[in-house]
């Protein structure tokens, strides 16, 4: 080896000097053309030499590793940053429609217009791309009513739609206190909805899935609500949090026996599933529908319960395993049309999500459309 590197630089040595200094006899009147002739020269021994200094080479490569991931990091960070039109609706008929004052306002919303974000490239799917996406994937979505709402706008997307199946499936998913599972057999995509109203809940899971060793593919979760109600403690709240980020950490299964790359029983491979937290939606206290919810559910309490979820580093964006569809962003800039009872959103906010969802997945999966 140490011979080659001797050769090398030998011949670097006579390519790169013979030539400048006949150059330097030749145009020692034109300065410029001597630089650019000797700069020209220069770069092509360093492309010829670097073959013989392995750490270069690793340097470059590492280099380029490093630009790529933060790239996906990059965009990951902005995924969640879009910008809402609400404005009310100029169909005459609704006036006499028995509909719901949401149906008021027309509600339309996309990634904002920046450099950043558009250098992304963020796109909304339509059924063919999200089914493309999603084809044999199990998907898991955990937690309470905020979870069941865009459990079902993944599915009304999937199936674009399908009025009939859609109001089947709604009255099945939204049974009281009740898990859900379907599978699209189309695109051989299951989707399971777990009822887990809290933070103890969503562990047991977790939990559940390392005891089977058969984990999801694509994991959504949250919860929050009902320990603010029912329990209205953030401390107890942060606590459970943490536990929850432990257990979902060691849902990336890793087997020493194996290697990264070895399989285990179950529905995928060793990879970890893809990982997302559903945030909390903005509440608004004046339109909750109970004196129990209002004088629990109110700003102050808010705003506690959610600088618990940050202290907890269970979000990506704290340093924790899963990403952030940020319900509260939606909620917030959507605002109080957009809402019947000050806790539940239109349709709209939990259709963002998924397409969110979707865009961090295709990121997170290395695949374009």
């Amino acid at each position: 080896m140490l011979g080659a590197i001797q050769f090398g630089v030998l011949a670097a040595c006579i390519v790169l000097f013979v030539p400048m200094g006949m150059a330097g006899w030749h145009l020692s009147r034109n300065k410029m053309l001597f630089f650019s002739g000797a700069l020209f020269i220069t770069l092509a021994v360093c492309v010829h030499l670097t073959p013989y200094f392995p750490s270069v080479t690793d340097l470059v490569a590492s280099v380029s590793s490093v630009v790529v991931y933060d790239n996906r990091n990059y965009c990951i960070n902005l995924v969640n940053d879009i910008v809402w039109e609400v404005k009310p609706r100029s169909d005459v008929e609704l006036v006499n429609m028995n509909v719901s004052k949401l149906d008021y306002y027309e509600k339309r919303w996309d990634w904002a217009k920046s450099r950043k974000v558009g250098a992304c490239g963020f796109q909304k799917l339509d059924k063919s791309d999200a089914s493309d996406l999603l084809n044999g994937s199990w998907v898991v979505v955990a937690g309470d009513s905020q979870a069941r709402f865009v459990a079902l706008s993944l599915l009304n997307l999937v199936l674009d739609s399908d009025s009939g199946r859609m109001n089947s499936i709604r009255s099945d998913l939204f049974k009281r206190h009740s898990d859900y599972n379907i599978v699209i057999g189309e695109i051989g995509m299951k989707l399971d909805f777990i009822w887990a109203p809290y933070e103890m809940n969503l562990t047991d899971m977790v939990m559940s899935f390392n005891q089977r060793r058969k984990y999801p593919d694509v994991l959504m979760m949250g919860a929050g609500l009902w320990h603010m109600l029912h329990v209205t403690n953030a401390t107890d709240y942060g606590f459970h949090l943490k536990n929850l980020r432990s257990s979902v950490e060691s849902l990336l299964p890793f087997s020493p026996e194996l290697g990264a790359d070895g399989p285990v029983t179950g529905s995928v491979s060793i990879r970890s599933p893809h990982l997302f937290w559903i945030g909390m939606p903005m509440l608004i206290n004046g339109m909750l529908n109970t004196e129990e919810k209002k004088e629990k559910m109110n700003d102050e309490v808010w705003h506690v319960y959610d600088r618990a979820l940050g202290a907890s580093k269970l979000l990506r964006q704290t340093g924790g395993p899963l990403v952030l569809l940020d319900i509260q962003s939606f909620t917030w800039n959507c605002g109080p049309r957009c809402t019947d009872d000050g806790m539940h959103y239109d349709k709209v906010v939990y259709e963002a999500a998924i397409h969110i969802m979707l865009n961090a997945l295709l990121i997170e999966s290395h695949q374009t459309l």
